[in-house]
C-alpha cells in the first residue's frame, strides 16, 4: 500500500521539477539561448502561437538570437511580441528576421536574477512538500481505516522523507547550476 502511494506521487514531484526547470530557460544568462524566447506568445492572425511554433530560432552569435518566421507576414506581431514579453532586450526588425541582442549582465543584475533563481527553487520546493503531504495524508487515512498498521506508517514516513531528501537534492543542483552560469561572465 505504502509502495503505491509513493509511486504514485513521483511522476507529479518528477513534473514540478520539470516545469522549474523550463521556468528557470526564461532567466537569462550572459549567453544568448533560445529558451530565453521560444515560449514567448504571439497574437498571430487572432490565434495566440508560441514562437517557437512559427519561426526558426537560432544563435548565430554568443549574445544574439535570430527569429526567422516561415511566415514573413507575422514578422511585425513576432517583433511586437517580444518587446511586450520586456525581457530588456534589443530588438531589431530587418525585412528577413527579428534580431535580438542581449546586452552584457550588470553584477547587480546577476545578483537579482540569481535571487529570482532562488525564488523558483522555493516554489518548488514548496510543491514537492505539498505533494508530500497529500501523500502522507493517504497513508493516515489508511491507518485510520486499519488497512496498513502503525509500523508500515512510519516506514512510509522514512520512504517519504527519504523522496523529498533527494527531490531537494536534485533542485539544489539545479539550481546551483544555474546560478554558477549567471555569475560566470
Amino acid at each position: 500500500m505504502i509502495k503505491e502511494i509513493i509511486k504514485s506521487i513521483e511522476p507529479k514531484m518528477n513534473g514540478a521539477i520539470i516545469n522549474f526547470e523550463s521556468d528557470l530557460k526564461n532567466i537569462r544568462t550572459g549567453r544568448a539561448s533560445a529558451g530565453l524566447v521560444e515560449d514567448i506568445i504571439v497574437s498571430y492572425y487572432g490565434a495566440n502561437t508560441p514562437l517557437k511554433q512559427m519561426a526558426s530560432i537560432s544563435v548565430p552569435e554568443p549574445t544574439m538570437l535570430a527569429v526567422t518566421p516561415w511566415d514573413k507576414q507575422s514578422l511585425g506581431d513576432i517583433e511586437v511580441a517580444i518587446k511586450n514579453a520586456d525581457l530588456g532586450l534589443s530588438i531589431v526588425n530587418d525585412g528577413n528576421a527579428v534580431r535580438i541582442s542581449l546586452p552584457p549582465l550588470t553584477g547587480e543584475r546577476r545578483e537579482e536574477l540569481s535571487r529570482q533563481a532562488q525564488k523558483l527553487a522555493e516554489a518548488v520546493r514548496v510543491s514537492v512538500r505539498n505533494i508530500r503531504g497529500e501523500a502522507w495524508e493517504q497513508i493516515q487515512n489508511s491507518l485510520k481505516n486499519k488497512a496498513i498498521s502503525e509500523d508500515e506508517k512510519y516506514r512510509g514516513e522514512k520512504e517519504l522523507n527519504e523522496l523529498i531528501d533527494r527531490k531537494n537534492k536534485e533542485i539544489e543542483g539545479i539550481v546551483a547550476t544555474k546560478i554558477s552560469e549567471l555569475k560566470t561572465i
